[in-house]
């Protein structure tokens, strides 16, 4: 497998001030065990780019847009909700955030690598379409959905999201397209409160969203039953051309925000599963992102499973 990989210290450049859990010493913990292992030599590394606005406009007003842009430009410390701080650079950063991902899909799409992983930040999957929320600004795993659908032409597109919260920016844009099959496991009720068992989409979407919510203090076992009985069915019969993970590594039984207690181990066998179905249906086009996890060495292990996993041959 040609695994691509981007990670850039830019990324660091988006300060959510003391305190706060998002912060840029996730990023430099997760990276600096992942350059430690014999395997990243392997990886091909890319630099992040700026994602073009019209793609951003495919998920984001362009009202929106320019109220993040400016709220950065003028020093603004947060926007629309306590939790989303900023910093005068976040807006810059989220543009490389988000074409990161761009990047990966084009270099898939031109079988350069076969699947790739982009260490990001800010995070991106509670973003709706005019609301930044849950630390997130722009929704980039909705955004390169879109991209691969209209630039592209993936037809059939599977977004899981293992982030232990539920992705609600994901889940709302697609909850009416049933091109793209949204599937989450999260702790269940938890922040930000969607992701009920009942909510599978509506109008055309209608069966192209799965919830698998999850009880706290839940964990592996848990998990494993939830991709034997629900996932892996599902993803095989909507036959994929392509397999998207909202990658998000705070379902770990360390992780300080919330109460599941999956190992590191797990999100190795995860991404094996999403691999294999990748590979029978996709021709292995997989990419990833990341999103939580905020305990730092639980972070940087459970990444470099994720990564490790990806890039075996």
């Amino acid at each position: 497998m040609k695994t691509g990989y981007i990670y850039d210290p830019v990324f660091l450049n988006h300060d959510t001030g003391r305190g706060h859990p998002e912060t840029s010493q996730r990023l430099v913990s997760a990276h600096t065990h992942l350059t430690s292992q014999d395997f990243y030599n392997k990886l091909s590394l890319f630099p992040p780019r700026d994602a073009e606005i019209k793609w951003i406009e495919t998920i984001h007003q362009l009202d929106y847009i320019e109220r993040v842009k400016s709220s950065c430009k003028s020093g603004m410390r947060m926007i629309d909700t306590p939790d989303v701080q900023i910093s005068s650079e976040s807006y810059l950063v989220s543009l490389k955030a988000t074409g990161s991902l761009l990047e990966l899909a084009d270099r898939i799409m031109e079988d350069e690598i076969d699947n790739g992983f982009a260490m990001v930040r800010p995070p991106g999957h509670h973003a709706e379409n005019s609301t930044a929320m849950g630390f997130c600004l722009f929704n980039s795993i909705a955004i390169v959905a879109r991209y691969l659908q209209q630039k592209y032409q993936q037809q059939r597109i599977i977004i899981l999201d293992w982030d232990v919260h539920h992705g609600n920016g994901t889940q709302h844009t697609f909850e009416e397209d049933p091109d793209v099959f949204y599937i989450s496991l999260h702790q269940y009720p938890h922040y930000p409160g969607t992701g009920a068992q009942y909510e599978m989409g509506t109008g055309k979407g209608a069966g192209t969203t799965l919830n698998c919510p999850m009880s706290a203090g839940l964990g592996d076992d848990a998990y494993r039953e939830a991709f034997k009985e629900k996932i892996l069915p599902a993803v095989r019969d909507f036959n994929p051309d392509v397999i998207l993970i909202s990658a998000g590594f705070d379902a770990h039984q360390a992780d300080p925000l919330a109460s599941i207690r999956l190992k590191t181990e797990s999100f190795g066998w995860m991404t094996q599963e999403m691999m294999s179905l990748a590979e029978k249906y996709c021709g292995g086009k997989l990419i990833s992102v990341l999103e939580g996890g905020y305990d730092f060495q639980a972070l940087a292990k459970s990444v470099t499973e994720h990564v490790r996993v990806l890039s075996q041959s």
